[in-house]
Parts: C-alpha cells; structure tokens; sequence
C-alpha cells in the first residue's frame, strides 16, 4: 500500500455494540489541546486496564502535534525549500541506540540522544552553513506546540470539552463494567490537573438495574396475586406456599439454561422473564386445584394426587405448548432483530417449560407433605374463623357472578347470527385504526435524554456549524423551562479516528453534521412535552 495508509483494522461489531457510558472532560483553566491529550494518553489506557471495556479515541479537543510554521519569503531569500526543513528535523531530532556498557554486574544500553529537551529548542536546529553563516530553523521558520485543522468539537453546555465513550464488548456485564469504573476514577483523578472536570453521562445501568427491579417487581405482584387467589378458592395456605415456589424455581431454570446457551443477563432477557412472570403460576394452580377438587369428594391425599395431577397433564401441556409457540417466528428472524429478540424468547420459553416439569414432579411431592385430606382439616364442619366466612361469601358472590355470564353466553348462543354478525363488523371496523398505528423497532421509553441530528448545507465550515448549534441551543433552552434543563452536549463534525466513526450510529459524512445531546433535569416528564 502506499506510504502512510493506515492498516486495516477489525472491530468486533454487534447489536450491544453502543456506548454503556460517557465522559465529558472540561477545565475552566485547560486548553483543548491538554483536553484531548490528557483524555488520549492519561485517561484512556487505564480505563481500558477494566476488563470488557473498549475506549475508542476521545471526540473534540485538539490533537496535540509539533507544528512548524513556514516563512515563505524567507525560505525564498535563502534559497531554501519546505523539504530543506524536514530533512533538517528529521536528522537532527532522533535517539539512536549505540551500544551497550558493561559495568559491574551489569551491561546497560546506552543511546544517543539528539532529541532537544523542548519544543522551543526545535528552533535552534541549523538547516545548511552559507558562506560562513549557518541558516536555523527559527531563521525561516517557527516552531510550537500547536494542532491541526480542526475537524472535530465537543461542546458542554456552551463550553468546549473532549468526550469519551466506554463500550462493552464480549459478554461482560454492564453493571460490573460501570462499577468498576466509578471505583477507578478517583485514583485517576490524582495523577490529572487538579481543575479537570469529569462528568459521567448516559449511565447505562440505570436501565439494567431498573430492569432487574421490574422483573422482581412483577414476580413479587404475581406472588401475591396468586397467594390472594388461592386464599379465597381454596382457603389453604399450604396450597398458597406451593405455588409460590414454582415462580423462582422456573425463573432459576430459565437463567441456568440461558446461560449454558452462552446468553447474558440484559435487558431483552430480563424483558421476557417479566413477560413469563405473569402466566408461570398457571400449571401449578391448575394442578393445586384439581387436586383439591378430588380431595373434597373424600379421596385419599396420595390418590387425590395423582389423580389429579394425572388428569390435566395433557391438557396443561397443550396449553404451554400454546403459549410457547407464539414466540417460535422469534426464531427465524435474520440481523440484528434476532441477536436481540431471540434471547428474550428463550428466557419465556425456558421458564415456561420449567414450570410445566414442576407441576409434574415438584408441586405433587410438595402436596404429598403439606397438604391433607379435607376429612382430616375438618372441612365441612361450621367456623367462625373470619377468613372462612369471607370465603364462603366470596364463593357465594363468584357463582352469582359465573351463573350471570353463563346466561349472557346462552344469550349469544340463542342469537348466534346477531352476536357473530355484530363481532365480525367490530372486527372490521377495528382496522379503521390502522393510520394512527405507529411503527417502532424499540418501544418508546423516556431515557432520560434525547438526541438531535443536524446536518448543515453540504461543505459548511465546523465553525458555522457550531454557530447554527448555537441558534438551535438557544430554541432549546427557551422551550424547556430552567428547572427541568438538565445540559446540553453537542458533538461537531467528524470524529478523529475511523474506529469512532465505525461505533457511530449517526452516520456524520463531513463537518456540517452535529449531534445535540440533551439532558433535561425531570426525567419522569415525557420528551416529546420537553419539546413542545
């Protein structure tokens, strides 16, 4: 290849291949150039030291070089050219190896070092001797510490910063990812200037961990449910205890064969556990209540139980298989629809099955030793016990309430042609509702934040586009009301690194292309009312 192409790089890509967590970097006292480099050659390395992280190259800041500024018309009036210059510096600014000592124990390698000590020492380097008098750099030429044409600015709140961003790669947790990192971060902060200011934004286990919460939510409701329901039909804690087992045990089950699948605990998985929490009862309540239903016509505990658990294990099959099966299509997805969606139905499907086992094996051993005939509770004998004069009376109200809708179905039955002529129209008429349908790949949630992507006339200068993030800036604040404006990032033009441009989902092409993030301070408030 040609001298100076850059080699080629492979960059493990996938659907999780997004940032898990941001970091803004400004100073009041910090130039953009400290900015980049402290974010490049200080931050950088040791954040990528944490296992499953990668750490692309920062975006904005100025890439710090050794610029030389030509005098044209001096170079001419010495008969010099720009190539005299760089032979000059590549010659004389070098460290080469030279040998080694022996001394002592020791051999030691010894170098030459003609390297000058500073940037400014660069000026003092002679090009060529004319006629008696050495012509230096410094004689045609300027020396700094400068940077190149700008290409690409971080912007927070008004202020320019450098930002970085954390990816997860492999199958490592978020949640170990972004801890170990918030540990890290105060012993990193020692070996930086004291006024650099590190802002953490777009914390991504706020919705693991929000996730995680939601399926112990829902499989604590489930529980309860569940426990009140077994409660008022059949007035057996015992009952109520059994299956209140099979929800963790079949959620367990799931995890462990997720995991030897080589799936994660994330959010898709995580989503289909809460979806699986409601319905996971279904085969053990069935099973309690049949076998209740052959213990109050005065059978034995152990006959009642295998009668029972033997009469509905077709049909309870059937019914999970029904419910399984709904998410098979899952299965023949392509793309990234499939690396996301394909998980969250081996975790319904998994757990489900899971409880089906139980009902056949666990619920009928766990019966064996709590439960007893109702000859031997005393079950029809008279009470004052309240629970049991509240469920005489809920059982007196639930057959009113079941005679009443038998009768609306015998109703429909009698008037069969009215009540499916009558469905078959509400059927149609519901997809008048298809223009107000809307199409996501993703439900909406509100994360918090939002992003805008602005794209300038083709060819705009960095500088008139971040004037234009300005007057859009300003729109911004004027809609969302100062005590819900939580900051505003804006991210300008083209990234330094091609590995950067690889992971951006924005797709920018040159230097009129920005992205606006912002951040209101109420994240319970809708996104859509911020923007109003």
């Amino acid at each position: 290849m040609p001298a100076g192409t850059t080699p080629p790089l492979i960059i493990t890509f996938s659907a999780s291949s997004v940032p898990i967590l941001q970091m803004a970097l400004s100073g009041p006292t910090l130039s953009e150039q400290q900015l980049n480099d402290l974010g490049l050659n200080f931050i950088r390395p040791q954040l990528t030291s944490v296992p499953g992280t990668a750490v692309p190259y920062p975006y904005g800041g100025k890439q710090r070089q050794v610029q030389v500024d030509l005098n044209t018309a001096a170079l001419q009036s010495k008969g010099l050219s720009p190539l005299d210059v760089v032979n000059a510096i590549s010659a004389q600014n070098l460290i080469l190896p030279s040998g080694t000592a022996k001394i002592g124990k020791f051999e030691y390698n010894v170098d030459m070092n003609g390297s000058p000590t500073t940037i400014a020492g660069l000026n003092n380097l002679p090009i060529k001797a004319v006629g008696g008098t050495t012509i230096y750099i410094r004689d045609v030429a300027n020396v700094r510490d400068g940077f190149p044409p700008q290409t690409n600015i971080v912007r927070v709140d008004g202020r320019r910063s450098t930002l970085m961003t954390i990816q997860k790669i492999g199958n490592a947790s978020t949640l170990d990812i972004i801890t170990t990192i918030k540990k890290l971060l105060p012993s990193v902060k020692t070996t930086l200037p004291s006024d650099l200011q590190i802002r953490l934004l777009a914390d991504q286990s706020v919705f693991v961990r929000g996730a995680i919460s939601g399926v112990l939510r829902e499989a604590l409701i489930a529980a309860c449910l569940t426990a009140v329901m077994i409660l008022l039909f059949l007035g057996s804690w015992r009952s109520t205890l059994i299956i209140a087992t099979s929800i963790p045990l079949s959620i367990l089950t799931s995890i462990i064969l997720l995991s030897a699948l080589g799936e994660t605990i994330n959010i898709m998985t995580l989503g289909g556990l809460a979806l699986a929490v409601g319905i996971l009862v279904d085969d053990a309540t069935v099973t309690i209540e049949n076998i209740h239903g052959f213990l109050s016509k005065g059978k034995p505990t152990e006959e009642a139980i295998l009668l029972g658990a033997e009469q509905i294990a077709v049909p309870a099959l059937v019914s999970t298989l029904s419910i399984c099966i709904v998410f098979v299509p899952m299965f023949l997805l392509t793309g990234v629809a499939r690396y996301l969606f394909v998980p969250m139905a081996e975790a319904v499907v998994f757990a489900m099955l899971a409880s089906y086992v139980l009902s056949r094996t666990l619920i009928p051993t766990m019966a064996k030793y709590l439960l007893r005939a109702h000859a031997e509770e005393g079950w029809h004998a008279p009470s004052k016990n309240p629970l049991v004069l509240f469920q005489a009376w809920f059982e007196r109200s639930f057959e009113k309430i079941r005679a009443a809708y038998r009768g609306l179905l015998e109703a429909c039955v009698r008037h069969r042609r009215v009540f499916a002529g009558s469905f078959l129209a509400a059927c149609v008429l519901s997809f008048g509702l298809y223009p107000w349908l809307g199409q996501d790949f993703f439900p909406s949630v509100d994360s918090g934040e939002f992003t805008l992507h602005l794209r300038a006339p083709t060819g705009m200068r960095i500088e008139e586009t971040a004037a234009l993030c300005d007057r859009v800036e300003a729109e911004i604040r004027n809609q969302i009301p100062p005590t819900e404006f939580g900051g505003i990032i804006d991210n300008i033009g083209l990234p330094y690194s091609g590995i950067n441009l690889s992971y951006s989902s924005s797709a920018p092409i040159g230097t009129e292309d920005a992205d606006i993030m912002v951040a209101p301070r109420s994240i319970g408030r809708p996104q859509a009312t911020c923007m109003t």
